[in-house]
């Protein structure tokens, strides 16, 4: 029983993303509400609530996934774990994750995308979230691979992988896998910054 009610709690949660993402490509996320987003999804709006606190939390759906994928890949990394292949295998597992909402090459993920480029609320809502990302990941990498890298570079090369996977993202050109455009321009930046680092 407690499977099956999981299962539904999942396809509702999902139904809702779904609905929402939708609704904000066709009319705007300042067009859309709440209620309208329940009714797409087939459900009243206090089951919204029981998933999400506001429209903003349903762009932000997968967030938590960052860390615990992050921390997966941390845990089982060696203790004389390269950089490259580290930063590269982490951004791997994150773009290939089953438990995102949408695969990368998802057109409901490139909605998102744009939302997030072009909607100032949630513009300054990614960038607090991927600060936080960001400097956990950082810190993760310093502990593992110094003394390969001080704290500073460490920060800089998250810095600037997570700018990659952003810019990477917005730019996929047409029939292209936005994963395989992911992981191309990881690679690159990741090689451009190492020479700079400590060996």
């Amino acid at each position: 029983m407690t499977g099956l009610r999981e299962e539904k709690k999942r396809r509702t949660r999902q139904a809702l993303i779904e609905a929402a993402l939708t609704l904000f490509d066709e009319q705007g996320y300042d067009g859309t509400t709440v209620a309208e987003i329940a009714a797409r999804a087939k459900v009243s709006p206090a089951t919204f609530f029981n998933y999400f606190a506001t429209k903003e939390d349903v762009v932000f759906a997968d967030q938590h996934l960052y860390d615990e994928v992050v921390d997966r890949v941390f845990a089982a990394a060696g203790p004389d774990e390269q950089v490259a292949e580290l930063v590269t295998r982490t951004v791997h597992a994150l773009a290939t994750a089953d438990a995102w909402s949408f695969p990368l090459d998802h057109p409901l993920t490139e909605v998102r995308t744009r939302l997030l480029a072009a909607v100032p609320a949630l513009r300054a809502g990614y960038l607090l979230r991927n600060a936080v990302v960001g400097d956990r990941w950082a810190g993760k990498l310093y502990e593992t691979c110094e003394p390969q890298l001080d704290r500073v570079e460490a920060a800089a090369l998250t810095g600037a992988v997570l700018g990659a996977l952003e810019a990477a993202l917005r730019q996929v050109p047409d029939g292209s896998s936005a994963t395989e455009v992911v992981l191309a321009t990881v690679d690159r930046v990741v090689l451009g910054f190492l020479p700079k680092a400590k060996s």
